[in-house]
């Protein structure tokens, strides 16, 4: 590759200009050997922020960060490759639901070698933020291991169908130098560089396909539809162009996603539906896993459609077929399976509190957001990477927006492992959670569906 020279790419995305592929490649061949300095990086980035990235600059950008460290290779286990994404909310716990259906779907339809006939390879991330992270929540299931290596990433997938990683320090090593720039330099919000980091660690998995969530509403990263639904564009466009077929959903984050909010209780409210109690605040949890899963199933083909692999993928989860997967997940993984013979004996936080209403009427909007930070104030996020996090800290959700209140009904318990931990986070949800005369319109979780 001939020699780039970083200030002229700088300059050249600055002015206005494209830049090519070879520009794109070498620059971030910089960032990882660290041949290019932090300083340049972050004048890259706000020239990026400023002037946006053509689908050819998107695509080169993604593609040089997806090889700048380790790839996951899945072609040997000659097997149909599928992932999802969520852009982060509150209470998203998806990823615990859909991993164990996509994989009895795989187990149910063997390829002749034998591996599943469906994989789910899913790199997932901690919380930060407002928002949870996937690992926190496995993290909480003692001697569950998120931290493998690539080869023991293959041998879970050839004998379960699914496994659930972080990034290893090689893989995609680009994306965490940029992404640490992009939290200094006020460019985290741009489309194209979201698309980049997103996608780069999601083709990185050798993905058929990918169904991506992309989140809109007040408990959004995107809070307006017209942001939600460029960067939907953006990453669908990116993921066709790199020959995986993709779809992105739009749904809604108005409030928290099921029952819960945390870490080990989102992991109890999920085994509850794997073991087949659905708990009528988890419907809306059940619904989204549901639509999100039939999406991948059509996708690899074992639906005919969207809606054929939402019946399917309920029907996995209501035969306890899911929850054998789920099982065979953790223990491959080093978890321990049997504290899920009785679950909630684990959660015993050592403070608690509940928010009661104080007028009769209808739960109505809510800040999302704000209802995140009260749950990364009780201790289950962390304010900052390496910050650590409460295995028992969150909240338990008792009514939906919506729904009809009386003086004194339970509309919200928190849980702490410090009693001082709990007067800021009710405070907090005292001020946001609404009661009004008229009930609040209904809107439907998912609002539209971008395909290529």
């Amino acid at each position: 590759m001939r020699t780039i020279h970083p200030q002229q790419v700088i300059k050249h995305k600055r002015d206005g200009l494209m830049l090519s592929e070879q520009e794109i490649q070498g620059f971030v061949q910089g960032v990882t050997d660290r041949s290019i300095t932090d300083a340049q990086t972050a004048a890259f980035l706000m020239a990026c922020f400023l002037r946006g990235l053509d689908a050819g600059e998107l695509a080169a950008l993604t593609s040089a960060m997806r090889v700048s460290g380790e790839v996951f290779d899945a072609s040997p286990l000659s097997t149909f490759t599928v992932d999802k994404h969520s852009t982060g909310g509150v209470g998203d716990k998806t990823s615990l639901l859909i991993a164990p259906i996509l994989a009895a779907a795989g187990v149910a339809n063997k390829t002749p070698a034998g591996v599943p006939g469906i994989c789910v390879p899913m790199i997932s991330g901690r919380s930060l933020g407002h928002t949870g992270g996937t690992l926190d929540k496995l993290e909480t299931i003692p001697g569950f291991d998120t931290q493998l290596t690539l080869a023991r990433f293959a041998e879970v997938l050839r004998h379960c169908g699914a496994c659930m990683i972080g990034q290893t320090p090689r893989l995609v090593p680009a994306d965490r130098i940029l992404y640490g720039l992009r939290d200094h330099t006020s460019t985290v919000e741009s489309p194209y560089l979201i698309t980049a980091s997103i996608m780069s660690k999601k083709l990185a998995e050798s993905l058929n396909a990918l169904v991506l969530d992309v989140k809109v509403g007040s408990g959004a990263f995107m809070q307006r539809e017209e942001d939600a639904r460029l960067l939907a564009r953006l990453m669908v466009e990116t993921g066709t162009a790199a020959g995986a077929r993709t779809v992105a959903l739009l749904t809604k984050m108005a409030e928290p996603l099921g029952r819960y909010a945390g870490n080990w209780v989102e992991v109890l409210e999920c085994v509850d539906i794997l073991q087949g109690r659905r708990h009528p605040l988890s419907q809306d949890l059940i619904h989204l896993t549901n639509v999100l899963a039939g999406w991948m199933l059509h996708l690899a083909g074992d639906a005919a459609s969207p809606e054929e692999g939402y019946l399917l993928s309920n029907k996995l989860l209501a035969t306890g077929a899911a929850y054998k997967s789920w099982l065979e997940i953790v223990a491959a993984q080093g978890g321990d399976i049997a504290i899920f013979d009785h679950p909630e004996t684990f959660h015993k936080p050592a403070a608690s509190t509940t928010l009661f209403a104080e007028t009769k009427g209808f739960l109505n909007v809510i800040d999302c957001t704000e209802v995140g930070w009260a749950v990364q104030r009780l201790g289950a996020g962390r304010a900052k990477p390496g910050d650590p996090v409460s295995a028992h800290a969150g909240i338990e959700v008792h009514a939906k927006i919506g729904e009809r209140v009386k003086p004194g009904q339970p509309l919200v318990t928190l849980f702490a492992e410090n009693e001082a931990l709990l007067a800021e986070p009710l405070e907090m949800l005292r001020a946001t959670y609404q009661i009004e005369p008229d009930r609040p319109a209904d809107k439907p979780i998912v609002r539209d569906v971008i395909r290529a």
